[in-house]
């Protein structure tokens, strides 16, 4: 079994045409590429589309097994929506039977190596606020925002989460697993860096504000032991070396 690595897709996994990822030629469904969030792939608010169902079932035919943990830019209430299920020691939703996504706070063993995953980050393009669908002012407001090319909104419940961020049993699930693996996992991926990571990468230019996930995150790095932590988000191909840590876009890295 070989695990591949890459960052966030956005809806968009041409990257794993044949000819930019010919590896894959050697590859089979026990071989796995984890996507580190913004699949994007579970997105509509109506439900499946057929531009998701095609690229969705376009994976499925891929000869590798994809897993994704949820960035900030997932539709959380169809993802919260699916059947939990169980996959190589933790829990998941099968999105198709080889396109699965890991929950947060969930380990897992993949090729005798431990993967702790947990997505989640907070948008950084919502500087115009988040508009309500039942605001009796919402077209308005839409209206207004939309003549200004600079202005970042989203909406409730179609284009913005607040489950972007993890909830309290979430994160105790997560800690709760860990001390079960005496804090110790091979490799732990996420969608957002930890904190004192998030600072170095915001440069002082103040866009990019801790939160309670890169807090725990944190937590987490002074507190596991691991190899090697891998993140997206950032939208940068960048390795932390002196962190053992690497922020991964579009590269698709093998790990294992």
């Amino acid at each position: 079994m070989a695990v591949w690595i890459t960052g966030d897709i956005h809806g968009n996994p041409q990257r794993f045409s044949t000819d930019i990822f010919p590896e894959q030629k050697a590859m089979t469904k026990d071989d796995v590429v984890i996507i580190l969030g913004d699949f994007g792939l579970v997105w509509d608010y109506k439900g499946e589309n057929r531009t998701e169902k095609y690229w969705l079932d376009w994976l499925e035919n891929k000869p590798f097994t994809t897993l994704f943990i949820d960035g900030n830019h997932d539709n959380f209430d169809r993802l919260d929506n699916c059947p939990i299920e169980q996959w190589h020691g933790g829990n998941v939703h099968f999105i198709r039977p080889s396109v699965i996504h890991l929950m947060r706070g969930q380990i897992f063993d993949i090729e005798d190596k431990s993967f702790f995953a947990f997505g989640g980050a907070s948008s950084h393009d919502i500087s115009a606020g988040i508009l309500e669908l039942d605001d009796p002012d919402f077209k308005e407001k839409k209206k207004r925002l939309d003549k200004d090319p600079f202005a970042l909104y989203r909406i409730n419940h179609i284009s913005w989460w607040d489950r972007e961020l993890p909830s309290e049993e979430e994160m105790r699930e997560g800690l709760t697993n860990l001390e079960k693996q005496n804090n110790k996992v091979d490799y732990i991926i996420t969608h957002s860096p930890y904190t004192s990571l998030l600072r170095q990468m915001d440069g002082g230019s103040g866009l990019y504000q801790r939160d309670r996930l890169t807090d725990y995150l944190q937590e987490i790095k002074q507190t596991v032991d691991y190899k090697q932590f891998l993140f997206g988000h950032m939208h940068q191909n960048i390795n932390f070396y002196w962190e053992r840590a690497t922020c991964i876009y579009e590269q698709i890295i093998r790990v294992l």
